[in-house]
């Protein structure tokens, strides 16, 4: 689950939890409040009613506020025998409660609840009377209930429109978090450490990380770029001497004056600083192409027969390993590259055959095309790669095991073969099994 859906159900059920929790308030201390004000309102009606009688030659004058229905409540008159004089009451009230002074209760009637108040005064000229007032308790417990109803069919709309404004804010919140995942993510697939997150200004804790990042990438770029300028200077600055003692040895074994001794040694040396030559002349390629100075000369090549020659070559050095050497290739399937790189990319997967094959073994050369891609493999049938080491072969220098190991090996064959697949815009894979053999394939864009 993403931090997005995250946050977005924390923020709903949190929001949730709240209405909820206010409208339990809400309903529990509501109900006793609006009872509270019912009864409230229906002393004040009580009261003020007392005011609004007077006795004039013996007889009692009502206002005729007294008839009307105010604020709900029902107001009457009658004497101290308790006969009705003069108001209304409520049409299915029977009015049998029993009169007392000043107290509010409450009495159910026709599966209605009313509450009564009762107050007993006295009118100069006439004597004692009382005023009851009358007001339904249903009907204000029914309006109560309407409105809980009310909310509980609002409730699941405002927990919707909750949750969609949280994932609207919290999208937007996170959003510098995608623009880092996703330059991240670039730097890492097209290996660009120039690129920057680049949020601007901004003082919270997100902007805060990506400014810590783009610093941390500017220093990372710059020591790449130290280690790459340092790998160019070595490999140019070995190269004149390495040059020197190739030259040394070359003319030394030409000659004739070399006992047997001496000759296998220079012969041993001559195959060290060979090996040395082919190492640096590599570091010197990809050091240029890390630093993007490596001339590419692009034109229309023929792999097919590209692949035909280095299949010959390979049948040529496979021959004292008695390694069988066979190929499925189609004809005349062109790529726009470079062959220099070409060659030396296919020729390296061969080298790299040949070198860890078995004895008897076999190696197979394939291309062929698929829609608008060129396939091609090598595989073989040697000592293949551990699960645990196939993620690493095509780093520089890496050497999987002892087994695969070799005086000729400089561990910069599969490094140089990823960098020109990539180079051409392509893709290669390596699949193999310890003890059974390996597989590479690559997948280059056709040029027809």
């Amino acid at each position: 689950m993403s931090l997005k859906t995250k946050l977005t159900l924390l923020y709903t059920l949190l929001m949730t939890a709240v209405v909820c929790g206010i409208l339990i308030l809400l309903f529990l201390l509501g109900n006793r409040q609006i009872i509270s004000s019912v009864q409230s309102r229906l002393r004040e009606s009580v009261y003020s009613a007392t005011e609004e009688i007077e006795c004039e030659d013996g007889r009692l004058d009502f206002d005729s506020d007294l008839s009307e229905l105010k604020s709900g409540v029902y107001l009457s008159v009658y004497d101290s025998s308790g006969t009705y004089l003069y108001g209304q009451v409520p049409r299915d009230f029977s009015n049998t409660a029993v009169f007392e002074d000043g107290r509010v209760r409450t009495v159910a009637e026709g599966g209605v609840s009313y509450s009564i108040f009762d107050v007993y005064t006295s009118i100069p000229g006439y004597g004692g009377v009382y005023i009851r007032g009358i007001i339904s308790v249903s009907e204000v417990e029914e309006g109560v209930h309407v409105l809980q109803n009310m909310a509980l069919i609002f409730l699941p709309l405002l927990v919707a429109v909750t949750a969609i404004l949280g994932y609207f804010m919290t999208k937007r919140t996170l959003r510098p978090v995608s623009v880092m995942t996703e330059t991240v993510t670039q730097i890492r697939r097209d290996r660009d450490l120039s690129k920057r997150i680049g949020l601007g200004k901004g003082n919270d804790e997100i902007y805060r990380l990506a400014r810590t990042f783009d610093n941390l990438l500017d220093e990372i770029e710059e020591g790449f770029k130290r280690e790459q300028q340092f790998t160019s200077d070595v490999s140019h600055e070995l190269r004149t001497p390495i040059s020197a003692m190739m030259l040394q040895c070359e003319t030394l074994l030409a000659g004739q004056s070399l006992d047997r001794d001496t000759r296998e040694g220079v012969e041993f040396l001559h195959q060290k600083v060979s090996y040395l030559s082919s190492m640096i002349s590599q570091l010197l390629l990809l050091s240029r192409a890390d630093q993007g100075r490596e001339q590419m000369v692009m034109e229309a090549v023929n792999l097919s027969e590209l692949m035909e020659m280095i299949l010959l070559e390979g049948t040529e050095m496979a021959q004292s390993r008695y390694i069988q050497v066979k190929g499925d290739i189609v004809p005349d399937l062109y790529v726009w590259g470079d062959e220099t790189l070409l060659i030396r990319m296919v020729m390296n997967l061969m080298e790299n055959a040949v070198k860890y094959g078995k004895d008897y073994g076999h190696i197979y050369i394939r291309l062929w095309q698929e829609e608008k891609m060129i396939h091609g493999s090598v595989q073989d049938d040697g000592i293949g790669i551990s699960k645990e080491d196939l993620p690493h072969i095509w780093e520089r220098f890496y050497q999987a095991d002892a087994s695969r190991s070799a005086d000729t090996s400089s561990g910069l064959g599969l490094s140089m073969v990823a960098w020109i697949v990539a180079a051409h815009k392509g893709q290669i894979t390596a699949q193999s099994t310890l003890g059974e053999g390996t597989c590479f394939s690559f997948v280059l864009p056709i040029m027809y």
